[in-house]
């Protein structure tokens, strides 16, 4: 009796044990990530997909990495908590797919954060301008960009934010292209501006500026949590503890659905 006994119990142990440690391996999220496969941003995407690689296997979520926004449909966004954009520009992407990420964002299945590339609005390689897209970042249309890069400084506006937790008041980019637009998405009443780089700590001093000009911010109008980041070009931003720590803020931030 004694023996049968043992033998139940290790079983109904084993059981259990099994269920916990189900539970403590499922994925807590999961990311779909946009990169584009070559082009003079893949450095930073290469750089981008080791450090998301790390932190998901810290922080237990995962990520599915794609190169083309060919497989975007309802369907397939449905499967993910968060949808980032590294360095993948916001046309040549097919109408099935527009339709599927303005649903994803406009009714909050998800949420979004773009780096960089995702603001080059306008017509470009013969694609026209996407107009909801311009709307979504402000109404912005790209204008010019600083070819030869600049060092500088971006200022953070508000720090009660959660994705500027433990992010310093004012913190140096070594080498970015600072991108200007048509006008200041600040002067659209959705967007809620973050952060802004300081152009006159530009190193080398340079003539193309925005005067004010936003590096970072959120459309509230949107149900998704939405974040945009501009810096985004090359890898050496994973070497600043600023930056990365926006970054993983912005992921646990944006992967939580809106109440």
């Amino acid at each position: 009796m004694m023996r049968l006994f043992q033998v139940l119990l290790f079983l109904c142990v084993s059981f259990f044990s099994s269920i916990v440690y189900a539970q403590a391996i499922k994925p807590r999220f999961k990311v779909l990530a946009i990169g584009e496969d070559g082009g003079h941003h893949i450095l930073h995407t290469r750089a981008a997909k080791i450090w998301l690689n790390k932190l998901a296997a810290d922080s237990n979520f995962t990520i599915d990495y794609y190169t083309s926004t060919r497989p975007i449909t309802k369907e397939f966004l449905g499967q993910y908590q968060l949808f980032i954009q590294i360095d993948y520009p916001p046309y040549s992407w097919s109408k099935e797919s527009e339709d599927a990420f303005i649903e994803y964002i406009e009714q909050g299945k998800g949420g979004w954060i773009g780096f960089h590339h995702a603001t080059l609005l306008g017509t470009f390689d013969g694609f026209p301008l996407w107009q909801w897209f311009s709307s979504f970042m402000g109404g912005i249309q790209f204008k010019k960009y600083i070819p030869d890069f600049a060092a500088a400084t971006v200022n953070v506006e508000i720090n009660r934010h959660p994705v500027m937790a433990g992010v310093p008041a004012s913190f140096p980019i070594i080498r970015e292209e600072w991108y200007t637009y048509d006008k200041s998405p600040r002067l659209n009443k959705n967007i809620q501006v973050l952060a802004t780089v300081d152009e006159n700590t530009y190193i080398p001093s340079r003539d193309i500026k925005m005067g004010d000009h936003p590096v970072i911010w959120t459309n509230t109008k949107m149900k998704a949590r939405n974040l945009y980041i501009f810096m985004g070009h090359g890898p050496e931003l994973f070497e600043n503890p600023s930056y990365t720590t926006l970054y993983k803020n912005a992921i646990f931030w944006a992967a939580k659905k809106m109440k």
